[in-house]
Formats: structure tokens, C-alpha cells, sequence
């Protein structure tokens, strides 16, 4: 697999080639991930929820994100590597704005960036973008307005704010981004937008007609304490896995059937 970068993910929507996206926040996840043929990487600020066990993705700090970015990092994966950009470290100030996009650049080793929100965010796309940063958009669902939006629930139902996420779609673009996640809208709608928009669409719980899909590696692998959204295909049951191994351990220790003797080193 060669390195893929922004413009080959421009490339894949023109030839029909559909991409793969996960979530990833850890080396030992990174070093499997780089072998999967995976074309974007992304360190999501869900991994205050899944990783580090908050309420939801608010609480999540730039130092964190940096932090779980560089081990990602680390294991050079192939895939496009992005970053979430924490709620509150963008569309605040020019300067904060600069500074946290570019500590996720520069220290912590992202190839881009990803923030959330339409029209409100397009010149902070736009500041980002001049100063050679590639940002990611993400409408419908944004996990960091949750309680604007009074829970996770499916955007876009209504036919006027179907129509304002098309007109946010077309805005990030003219923005400058070089994709849009498109998070819990009506298939219908998420068709209509990869229709309407040169930059590839990632879906989340959007239907199949995304340019590509992406999931929280969690939920994929079967490890979320049975939180199961209706979207999600679960690949795996790790937790099963992992639950038994710990128990089978703790057996054997109890049961003096592990460690066994060591006689000589």
C-alpha cells in the first residue's frame, strides 16, 4: 500500500474507488491498522469516551489529543493520518486557532486536521488551510454540540436543515477542506451530498453512498461494553475474548497452575 495522502483521496472519489476509514488512538492498534489497508487514520476525539472514559468528547484536551496522535504516529501508518481538533482549540481566536492546529502538525506528527460545524467554521477552514494545514469537515451529528442538539440523534430529517447541511457541505468546500465526514443523516441526504461536492464524503451512520466509510474501532472490534449503534457492523467480540483470558488467568493463579516451577534460567 503506498502512502495516501489528500490528494489521493480526491483521486479515489473521481475513479469510484471507495475509502476506508478507522479510528485509531494507540500504537499497538496503529501497528495492526498499517497492514489492514486503511486509508485514513483517524485519532477522534472519541477517544474521550471510548479510551479515557469521559461522558462524552467535550472534556478532551489538545495535550491529549496530542498525546494519543503521537503514539498512533509511531507506528507510521500508511494511511492519511488525521486529528481531531478538541472542542473550543478552533473557532476561537486566530492565534489559539494556529496554535493548536499546528501542535497536532508539528508535534504530534497529523497530516491533517479535523474540526466540526458548517458555515460557522469556514473561515476558521479557510485560516487553516492558507497556512497549510489540510483540514477535514464533519456535518450532521457533531458530537461536540451534543447539547445544542439535545443528544446523538439523526440530522437532517427536516427538509430545512437537509437543506442547510447541503448549503455547509458546499461552503466547507469552497473552504478549503479536502473531505467531509458526514455523521447520522438519512441516506437520501448523504447521496445528494457526495453528488453535489468534488471532495470525497465519509459516512457514519449516512447510508452507503459515501465516498467512504469510517467507524470508531471500538464498536467495529466488539470492545464498548455492548453499546452497539444500529450503523455499526461489529467485525469482532474482543471483549468476550479479553474478558475470558483475564478470568482464565486469575484462575490459574488461584489454582496454582500458573507460573509453573522454574528450575534453571
Amino acid at each position: 500500500m503506498n502512502k495516501i495522502t489528500t490528494t489521493k483521496l480526491k483521486e479515489m472519489k473521481k475513479s469510484g474507488r471507495k475509502i476506508t476509514a478507522l479510528t485509531c488512538y494507540n500504537f499497538s492498534i496503529a501497528r495492526i491498522m498499517k497492514t489492514a489497508d486503511i486509508d485514513v487514520v483517524l485519532v477522534g476525539d472519541s477517544l474521550g469516551m471510548v479510551e479515557l472514559g469521559y461522558e462524552n468528547t467535550i472534556p478532551v484536551t489538545i495535550d491529549e489529543m496530542v498525546h494519543h496522535t503521537r503514539a498512533v504516529k509511531r507506528a507510521r501508518p500508511e494511511g492519511l493520518l488525521v486529528t481531531d481538533m478538541p472542542f473550543l482549540s478552533y473557532n476561537v481566536t486566530k492565534q489559539k486557532t494556529l496554535q493548536a492546529a499546528g501542535r497536532l502538525i508539528k508535534e504530534a506528527g497529523a497530516e491533517a486536521v479535523k474540526l466540526e460545524g458548517g458555515k460557522p467554521v469556514a473561515d476558521t477552514i479557510k485560516l487553516l488551510v492558507e497556512n497549510n494545514i489540510p483540514v477535514m469537515g464533519h456535518l450532521g451529528l457533531t458530537p461536540q454540540a451534543v447539547h445544542k442538539m439535545g443528544g446523538y440523534k439523526v440530522q437532517g430529517k427536516e427538509k430545512s436543515v437537509a437543506a442547510k447541511i447541503v448549503t455547509d457541505a458546499k461552503i466547507l468546500e469552497g473552504a478549503g477542506v479536502f473531505a467531509i465526514v458526514l455523521e447520522g443523516i438519512p441516506s437520501v441526504l448523504a447521496r445528494e451530498i457526495t453528488k453535489k461536492v468534488e471532495v470525497p464524503t465519509i459516512g457514519i451512520g449516512a447510508g452507503p453512498d459515501c465516498d467512504g466509510q469510517i467507524l470508531v474501532v471500538n464498536d467495529m472490534l466488539g470492545m464498548n461494553m455492548g453499546f452497539q449503534p444500529k450503523f455499526v457492523k461489529r467485525y469482532a467480540g474482543l471483549e468476550e475474548v479479553i474478558l475470558k483470558a483475564f478470568k482464565d488467568y486469575s484462575k490459574d493463579i488461584r489454582e496454582g497452575d500458573f507460573p509453573s516451577k522454574i528450575e534453571s534460567y
